[in-house]
């Protein structure tokens, strides 16, 4: 019987491991992927953690694995297939067949960016394909890029990097956004964006680093070559939650209903880092949610 289980071993959760260490709570880390640290694996230099500006996101991911562990926690490389509520007592099944038991959870299992799912999409991520503007913006300072999507984080995104960048190229599919209107005010009145209507990208191509996108008319009836050195791709967030659902409360996309105590709807049982409703998720917010939702366990626990 564990105090905690710690499900996912990104930023939040290894955060929360380091946290419950320190409060004396038996725990384990269950770590579905080969390697920790999430997404920020992903992420060729990280520029904007505090203290350490220009690590690599390999690196920080392996620095925060190690803080864990040297703190004392205890992993387990398997994926949690579901989760059951006993009141006092919560159990978590792996596809291993194992059945853990712990009388409180931390669901740390982070979400995964929509893909547009065409050719150089995975040759040129961290080459200069992005899918974090606020993150990866500033290396394009003064270039020409692309944002790629019609939502609120496209538009933020083009309007964030119209500051920084000496063109941005918006890319939609449709003849009209999904943004706010407030949004899209500001995003017509910056001289640097351009907005592609009725187009969807066919391609991402380059040559050591990304070059360009290819892109086909909507309706099928043209293609043309947009040069762009950067490609943010903003098309949606897939929360990795469905292991939890019918469970506890989530909202309309899939992310967990918890607020900034991390405490879902269900007594002792915990969300932390990108699979929580919340407006920032970044690798910063991301930890502090970890501190957060120990706080909100050993209030549970005492």
């Amino acid at each position: 019987m564990y105090d905690l289980i710690i499900v996912g071993s990104g930023p939040a959760g290894l955060s929360a491991a380091v946290y419950g260490i320190r409060a004396g709570l038996k725990l384990l880390v269950l770590e579905q992927n080969p390697m920790s640290g999430g997404q920020v694996l992903n992420t060729s230099e990280v520029d904007n953690y505090l203290g350490i500006p220009g690590i690599g996101g390999f690196e920080l991911g392996m620095k925060f694995r190690e803080h864990a562990q040297s703190a004392g926690a205890e992993f387990q490389n398997a994926a949690a297939i579901s989760v059951r509520d006993q009141g006092s007592v919560k159990l978590l099944e792996t596809s291993g067949g194992e059945v853990y038991e712990a009388k409180t959870l931390i669901l740390a299992m982070g979400a995964e960016h929509a893909l547009l799912n065409v050719p150089g999409e995975q040759e040129w991520k961290g080459k200069g394909v992005s899918y974090c503007a606020t993150c990866d913006g500033a290396f394009f300072k003064g270039r020409e890029v692309a944002v790629v999507g019609g939502g609120d984080v496209a538009v933020e995104d083009a309007i964030y990097l119209s500051r920084i960048c000496s063109r941005v190229h918006l890319i939609h599919r449709r003849d009209r956004l999904r943004a706010a209107v407030s949004l899209q005010n500001r995003l017509f009145a910056s001289e640097r964006v351009e907005v592609h209507w009725n187009w969807t990208v066919s391609e991402i191509y380059g040559q050591e680093l990304v070059k360009g996108v290819a892109l086909r008319s909507a309706d099928g009836g043209g293609e043309e070559r947009l040069e762009a050195e950067g490609v943010f791709i903003a098309v949606g967030m897939r929360p990795n939650t469905e292991i939890v659902r019918g469970l506890v409360e989530r909202d309309e996309a899939g992310y967990i209903k918890a607020k900034e105590d991390c405490a879902t709807s269900v007594p002792g049982i915990f969300a932390a880092g990108d699979i929580r409703t919340k407006r920032v998720r970044q690798i910063v917010t991301a930890v502090s949610d970890g501190a957060c939702a120990v706080a909100g366990v050993e209030g549970y626990l005492s």
